[in-house]
């Protein structure tokens, strides 16, 4: 049953709206008054109080993603990552184990890593020559003397809990609590999808990283990703251009689905269209005969389950909080600020595949790259949607699209039609129960501390 929308009083004239039932003071946000079965408070958007929150409960306490084994393939191998406003250096070290080390000197806080990649077995401060392996050890400082006669326990800042599915790392700064498989729950399926569209069973995120700085709240893209109600209208010249299929996948009489994994988790699932179709590579917008090497290669390793796999396609899933695989890409959320936000963005490359690589690298091009169109209009959407959260009335969002039409799949999950909110629904419900919990003590690791 869809919940009642009840009305509230205006804020002052001149400011954002306020959370209803708290005071602009420190007193935490009530979040079960915010966030309700068929609509959000727009404060969760613009609270400053609410974001810096979200860093202590979410982004510094669940599993987020950081980056891909690929990226650091060597031993000596770094790259630069991030959670949230956090920078992190992803390292590989000579035995192979990958550590999410934070790019601090423990002696003045200099940042020791400048480079945005690399190989190096060690990384030195430029500031007073502190030097530290890429494991994190401190293994030398200048004038030890001046220190008396033992050795300083110091070291680099580290992410206690590192862990990998399918070659996708996450990390978190939490030394406790669930596994990355329980958080990944259903949606490791999606990553196994993925993995399967590679002859070799392998997926690869080498072709580079496009940055996308966006004046939005950091939910706003959340939320959008898995949303099929936007397609036919937002990117709507770009379906009458290129002659595409994808906006008919979106809409009242497609038999896609909407489902909300769990966990804050949740995609848009075409393959009922596509098995509708029944055509290989038509989830890729090309046939066969164009890439009769990688068919022949998927039809040698698959055998007859080759064609299920052909015709089904990549998923298109957001796994919370930061991670969204659109099929033929892979997308990074960054949060910087209450209103700003970074979006990373990749081809995905498929080990042993590379005539369909080729073409993934342009075709992300054409919607991602500095003159794509796809981005583009996402983007011009989220700035516009913060700009209008500034307005003082109304001040919920509305979440209730499908909500009396939303069933249960013989997977036990929820799902609801290709328009529906069901998976915003989804996030916000994951949302509420981070932010709800009883503030657990502090399990950052001590600073300096390796």
């Amino acid at each position: 049953m869809t919940a009642t929308v009840r009305g509230t009083a205006a804020s002052a004239p001149g400011t954002a709206a306020s959370a209803p039932g708290t005071a602009e003071s420190a007193r935490r946000p009530d979040y079960a008054a915010l966030i309700q079965p068929d609509r959000v408070h727009g404060s969760l958007y613009t609270d400053p109080q609410i974001f810096a929150e979200e860093l202590q409960r979410i982004w510094y306490r669940t599993w987020v993603y950081i980056g891909h084994a690929s990226e650091v393939p060597e031993p000596g191998d770094y790259v630069r990552k991030s959670v949230g406003p956090q920078d992190i250096i992803m390292t590989r070290d000579r035995d192979g184990e990958i550590h999410l080390l934070l790019n601090r000197c423990a002696h003045r806080a200099n940042l020791v890593c400048e480079d945005a990649r690399g190989n190096s077995s060690s990384f030195r401060c430029p500031y007073h020559g502190w030097t530290y392996r890429n494991t994190g050890e401190l293994i030398g400082y200048p004038y030890r003397q001046g220190y008396g006669s033992g050795k300083l326990e110091l070291g680099l800042g580290r992410l206690p809990r590192v862990d990998s599915h399918r070659g996708f790392v996450f990390g978190s700064f939490a030394s406790h609590g669930p596994t990355l498989a329980e958080h990944l729950g259903e949606a490791a399926g999606e990553l196994d999808r993925l993995a399967r569209l590679s002859p070799d069973g392998q997926v690869e995120l080498t072709a580079g990283w496009l940055r996308h700085r966006t004046r939005a709240n950091w939910k706003l893209l959340a939320e959008n990703e898995t949303d099929g109600y936007h397609p036919q209208f937002v990117h709507g010249s770009i379906f009458s251009v290129t002659g595409s299929p994808i906006g008919a996948l979106y809409s009242d009489k497609s038999t896609a689905v909407t489902r909300d994994l769990g966990g804050g988790h949740s995609e848009n699932d075409l393959r009922p269209e596509f098995r509708k179709l029944g055509e290989p590579m038509r989830w890729f917008g090309t046939t066969p005969e164009r890439v009769p090497g990688y068919l022949a290669r998927m039809r040698e390793v698959h055998g007859e389950a080759a064609e299920q796999i052909l015709v089904e396609g990549a998923p298109h899933v957001m796994i919370f909080p930061n991670l969204f695989i659109a099929e033929i890409q892979v997308f990074v959320i960054q949060p910087l600020s209450v209103g700003e936000c970074i979006q990373h963005s990749t081809a995905v490359q498929l080990a042993g595949a590379p005539e369909l690589n080729q073409r993934m690298v342009s075709q992300s091009v054409g919607s991602v790259g500095p003159a794509g169109m796809l981005l583009a209009d996402d983007t011009e959407m989220y700035e516009r949607n913060q700009r209008g959260l500034a307005m003082l009335q109304p001040e919920w969002l509305d979440l209730r699209r499908g909500l009396h039409r939303e069933s249960i799949d013989e997977r036990g999950l929820k799902i609801g039609t290709a328009t529906d909110e069901t998976g915003m629904r989804g996030f916000w419900s994951h949302y509420a129960e981070l932010m709800e919990a009883e503030q657990m003590e502090a399990e950052l690791p001590e600073a300096g501390k390796c």
